[in-house]
């Protein structure tokens, strides 16, 4: 898998203990323990990474090993060979076959309104099918 064009790229030969903050897209591949702060940008974590952290970023796409919490403005993604242990809170979520999670899901009230504003409204009392009566 290649870093987005304009990512700053972390290889899988790095290891990183402490903080880690930016303002710029990250593609990491490494290893990295502690916090990861990126609000307004994406973050990647590549298959070969190992992330031991608690993370805050606009977008994180997830396609090897996080251990922490994931907090995004955004979309988490959980490609096919993501491992996830910790909690996810996001506006979206996206989760392909075989990706592994073990931890709370929580999505922001902004993505429900947004459902709702789209006319998708979903009746939290009753099924579809069943009569009342």
């Amino acid at each position: 898998m290649k870093p987005a064009e304009g990512s700053t790229v972390i290889g899988r030969s790095i290891t990183i203990h402490g903080e880690l903050s930016g303002k710029e897209d990250l593609y990491m591949d490494g290893l990295v323990e502690g916090t990861i702060s990126l609000p307004e940008s994406r973050l990647t974590v590549g298959p070969n990474a190992r992330v031991m952290a608690d993370v805050e970023a606009r977008d994180v796409v997830i396609y090897g090993v996080v251990e922490g919490n994931i907090r995004a403005t955004g979309r988490i993604e959980l490609r096919e060979s993501a491992v996830m242990k910790g909690d996810l809170v996001a506006g979206r979520l996206s989760i392909e076959e075989n990706a592994s999670i073990a931890g709370r899901v929580e999505l922001s009230e902004s993505a429900a309104s947004m459902v709702q504003s789209m006319g998708a409204e979903i009746p939290a009392t009753s099924a579809p099918g069943l009569g009342h009566g």
